[in-house]
């Protein structure tokens, strides 16, 4: 779980952000002196907690929170503030803790540890994949509409990839098996990226896609896949393979092969 501090006094946001790192729960902990470089952040990241200062100029962290809450509802919020005039305002739009400067480390721990327990407690997966068949992408038993065809391929080799790091050229040359990645394709190619990014913003998953300018991967772990669990030698998915595997990509027949051979 990755974690962001956003507060516009250096010396609070370096405390927080040595703190957090110390507790040693956060694979990745960034300090931010405003909302918007936050926003950035997270725009290629999946963030599991924000800790944010309220009265922050620019942008004030009640604002920030809601935006965050609308673009990604699966991150976890801890307001840190010098008044405690903002708590009912605070909780209205659900925060997950509420601290008042200075910071006692053991407080914030206890609110950071009560964040991480509740999340453990709540069912990680943000989505449904199905592979075996047809490949098809459900949330809340809903099947997800992608505004083009590719884009959903491109998830879908992803998926197959199982969380490794696919370059665009590595992605471009599954999807156009004989294509030459030029200008143009590369442009294509951005395209079908946003495109699928928007397709996860629209179904509030987008934490299950994760971009950066060296490539793109999936999280597994926010993804109930028949393909995982197959691999992870469950009997009931074992039991629902009956040899045919995302049958619409010419790619997905090296996955397939290698699911005939296993042995059971």
């Amino acid at each position: 779980m990755k974690a962001i501090c956003v507060d516009d006094e250096n010396l609070i946001l370096d405390l927080t952000v040595s703190l957090l790192d110390d507790f040693g729960l956060f694979e990745e902990v960034k300090g931010f002196s405003s909302g918007q470089e936050a926003l950035s952040y997270m725009e290629e990241n999946n963030v599991g907690l924000a800790l944010l200062d309220i009265d922050m100029p620019e942008m004030d962290g009640m604002t920030l929170a809601g935006i965050i809450k609308e673009k990604s509802p699966g991150t976890s919020i801890i307001f840190l503030t010098g008044y405690s005039d903002y708590a009912v305002e605070a909780f209205s739009i659900h925060a997950d803790g509420y601290l008042l400067k200075p910071i006692a480390r053991d407080k914030l721990f206890q609110e950071v540890q009560y964040v991480i327990d509740n999340k453990e407690e709540e069912s990680a997966y943000l989505a449904n994949a199905k592979t075996f068949g047809n490949f098809d992408l459900f949330v809340k038993g809903e099947s997800v509409v992608f505004k083009r065809s590719k884009s959903k391929e491109l998830l879908a080799y992803l998926i197959d990839n199982r969380g490794g790091t696919v370059t665009r050229a590595e992605a471009f040359a599954a999807l156009w098996e004989d294509g030459m990645y030029d200008r143009a394709m590369q442009k294509q190619m951005d395209v079908i990226v946003r495109s699928l990014k928007d397709t996860l913003k629209d179904y509030n998953i987008s934490e299950i896609l994760e971009v950066k300018s060296g490539g793109m991967r999936i999280c597994p772990e926010l993804i109930d896949c028949d393909l995982y669990h197959y691999l992870d030698g469950d009997e009931a998915a074992i039991k629902s393979f009956r040899g045919v595997y995302m049958n619409s990509y010419y790619w997905a027949s090296l996955t397939e092969a290698s699911l005939l051979d296993e042995d059971f």
